[in-house]
């Protein structure tokens, strides 16, 4: 498995899908939100790899990556670790998809150049950004985000852990999505995998992190060149529905996917294909996509 060493010792662990098309087509980052691992991208990275390099990584102290010490967590630290991961590929030019905390994380990266104190530029051109089921301030609804648990003193048993993993995994989708019996394998190999790689000290780093951003400004200097898609779910209980229509007064102008019904997990929902024409148009767009 591919790492990275980052600056103050901490690991990033990466894998790139559809190397053979790095010549050929412009290659899009796949950036993960809280509790994320790269491997829950596999459903839509494998598909997009059929056609263009795709990038996965870990955030720091997550699945392979590594933490340097007792470190706190803030979008800033994550942002330039993205950055120092896109320098060591020696990318020139890349797509971005931020889901939730890495929609954050997204934005963070394209406000370095911005930076009051350490402004510091993109030594590459990114052409299209997709946010999913993402915000652009810190989140006040106390109707939606992720609960709170404690973190427990003990070690655990795998059903204990389930038990846990549970109630957030059951926000990241809707009943219906849940109840469905075609659905049930998926749901049993995803909370599945919500059990291994997943510390929680460090899930309550990032969950920290995500109530300590401030973007105040700074939408509004990012180049009109620069093209966006929302996707947001009318169903999602994690992230506000409504915060897919806010971007709309921080941004110069977005596209979005016109109302579907889907929960926080959008690309667990429909065949992938789906969302790889969706994914696939917009980048091929030179305008800003209305899908």
């Amino acid at each position: 498995m591919p790492h990275v060493t980052l600056p103050d010792g901490a690991q990033l662990a990466f894998e790139v899908l559809g190397f053979e098309h790095l010549d050929r087509r412009t290659p899009i980052v796949l950036i993960g939100g809280v509790s994320s691992l790269r491997g829950d991208w596999e459903r839509l990275s494998t598909s997009l790899a059929q056609v263009r390099p795709v990038l996965v990584y870990d955030h720091r102290g997550m699945g392979d990556s590594k933490l340097a010490s007792d470190e706190n967590l803030t979008m800033e630290l994550l942002a330039r670790d993205l950055l120092f991961l896109l320098q060591h590929l020696k990318w020139k030019e890349l797509a971005i998809c931020g889901f939730s905390m890495g929609g954050v994380v997204t934005q963070q990266l394209l406000f370095l150049p911005y930076h009051p104190e350490r402004p510091t530029p993109l030594p590459f051109h990114v052409t299209h950004v997709l946010l999913t089921g993402t915000l652009c301030s810190v989140l006040r609804d106390k109707r939606y985000g992720l609960p709170f648990q404690p973190i427990p003193n003990k070690p655990l048993t795998d059903q204990e852990k389930l038990d846990l993993a549970r109630p957030t995994f059951e926000l990241a989708f809707d009943p219906k999505w849940l109840a469905d019996p075609q659905n049930s394998g998926r749901v049993d190999s995803l909370l599945g995998a919500m059990i291994s790689g997943r510390p929680r000290k460090v899930i309550v780093k990032q969950l920290r992190a995500m109530n300590r951003f401030d973007f105040t400004g700074l939408h509004a200097k990012l180049p009109r060149s620069l093209q966006f898609l929302v996707i947001h779910g009318d169903l999602d209980a994690i992230v506000p529905p409504y915060w897919g229509r806010k971007f709309s007064s921080e941004f110069h102008g977005l596209g979005a996917v016109q109302s579907l019904d889907f929960g926080h997990h959008w690309f667990e929902y429909f065949d992938v294909r789906v969302w790889q024409d969706v994914v696939e148009k917009f980048l091929g767009s030179t305008y800003l996509a209305r899908l």
